[in-house]
C-alpha cells in the first residue's frame, strides 16, 4: 500500500513538472534544483528527482554532463520543426473538435477568449498566457482524441518555456486575440476545416514572432 502511495506521488510530481514546462513556469536554460522543487511543492526530494529523469528521458528536460537537469535550449531547426508538427496535430485536433462541440463548451472558451482580451488591455502577460493555454486546450478536449491531446501536450512542453517572450514582442501583442476571435466564430459555425486554418494560422503567427526571438532566451 505505501508503494502504492508513493508511485501515485511520483505521478503527481512528474504532472505538476510537466505542468509547468506547458505554462512557461520554467524558463529556457534554466537549471532545475532538485531541493529547491521538492520545497516548492512541499515533497521529498525522491519524487522530484524520479520526475525529473523520466521527463529527461522523454526528452522534455535535458541532463547535462555535470548531472545537471535542464530546459532545453532549442536551435532554429528545431523550433522550425516542432513548428510544423503543431500545425499539423493541433489544426487537426481543432478540426475534430468543431463537431463535438457543445454549447457549454462553446460558453467557456467565449468566456476565455474575452477574458484574454482583458489581459491584453490590462497589460497582464502572465493572465493572458493562462488563458490562451486554458483557451487552446478547451478546444483540443472536445476532439475526443485523448492520444491526439497527450501528443499536444508534449510539444507544449517543449514550446512552453518560451511563450512567455510572446508578450515581449510589441509587433505581437496588439493582434495576439485576432486569430482566437477567427477560431471562436468558426467554432459558432461548427466549421471543422475554418477552425483548422485559423489554428494553423495563429500557430504560424506566433512562432515567426517567436523564431526571431530565439537567441533572447540563450
Amino acid at each position: 500500500m505505501l508503494k502504492l502511495e508513493h508511485q501515485t506521488l511520483n505521478d503527481r510530481a512528474y504532472g505538476a513538472l510537466k505542468q509547468e514546462l506547458i505554462s512557461g513556469g520554467f524558463s529556457p536554460g534554466q537549471t532545475l534544483v532538485i531541493r529547491k522543487l521538492a520545497e516548492t511543492f512541499g515533497i521529498s526530494t525522491t519524487p522530484i528527482r524520479e520526475a525529473l529523469q523520466r521527463l529527461v528521458a522523454e526528452r522534455l528536460l535535458e541532463m547535462q554532463n555535470n548531472r545537471s537537469v535542464i530546459v532545453p535550449l532549442l536551435s532554429a531547426p528545431a523550433f522550425e520543426e516542432l513548428t510544423r508538427i503543431r500545425i499539423a496535430v493541433e489544426g487537426l485536433a481543432g478540426e475534430m473538435a468543431a463537431s463535438r462541440m457543445t454549447e457549454s463548451g462553446l460558453i467557456d472558451i467565449q468566456t476565455t477568449l474575452a477574458g484574454m482580451q482583458h489581459a491584453i488591455e490590462a497589460g497582464d502577460a502572465r493572465a493572458y498566457l493562462a488563458l490562451n493555454e486554458a483557451f487552446h486546450f478547451a478546444i483540443y478536449q472536445h476532439a475526443g482524441a485523448p492520444i491526439l491531446l497527450n501528443m499536444i501536450r508534449d510539444l507544449w512542453g517543449r514550446v512552453g518555456p518560451y511563450l512567455k517572450l510572446l508578450m515581449q514582442a510589441d509587433r505581437y501583442v496588439p493582434q495576439s486575440n485576432d486569430a482566437h476571435r477567427q477560431i471562436v466564430a468558426a467554432l459558432e459555425q461548427r466549421s471543422g476545416p475554418a477552425v483548422r486554418t485559423f489554428i494553423e494560422q495563429d500557430i504560424a503567427m506566433a512562432a515567426a514572432v517567436l523564431s526571431a526571438n530565439l537567441d533572447a532566451a540563450r
